[in-house]
């Protein structure tokens, strides 16, 4: 079994979710399109070998910042997350919602949400999840360039 570990994308539920909130709902910024998360799946149903793959360099943040400071994430979060979690608008009160039924039997709603200006198309963290031992190099090669360039600094001093 693989896990796929999501960020927030951009899927028409948030056009029909019950809500209580006063602005319109949407997805915790930011916003990836489907197709992003759908390659992703595509990739680990292909290459099954990895428990996990992290889609959304937002994720891959989140999942870090849980491991080193889970106390600071949930602090940050408590702050940020109400608002997040809506847009500018206000919400409209008369939209069906489908909480009692669906709303999208009468249509084909799509794959995409309303959020297709804020969303991102691609993403540098399912390149990596696709080719870890290549991202791998990139980044120790880029540790070394640091390093390197830091001694210098430190020698002109």
């Amino acid at each position: 079994m693989t896990a796929a570990q999501m960020p927030a994308v951009n899927t028409p539920q948030f056009s029909w979710v019950l809500s209580r909130l006063q602005r319109r709902p949407q997805p915790v910024p930011p916003i990836y399109q489907p197709e992003v998360a759908a390659a992703a799946v595509v990739h680990a149903a292909d290459y099954p070998g990895r428990r996990q793959y992290v889609v959304g360099t937002s994720t891959m943040a989140a999942l870090l910042a849980n491991k080193i400071a889970p106390g600071l994430l949930d602090r940050y979060l408590a702050r940020t997350g109400y608002d997040s979690q809506q847009a500018a608008e206000v919400a409209d009160e008369g939209r069906r919602t489908n909480l009692w039924r669906p709303v999208d039997d009468d249509a084909d709603h799509g794959a995409h949400g309303s959020f297709d200006e804020e969303s991102r198309r691609h993403d540098p963290q399912l390149w990596a999840s696709r080719h870890p031992a290549l991202a791998a190099t990139l980044a120790a090669g880029g540790v070394s360039a640091l390093t390197a360039l830091g001694a210098r600094v430190r020698k002109r001093r």
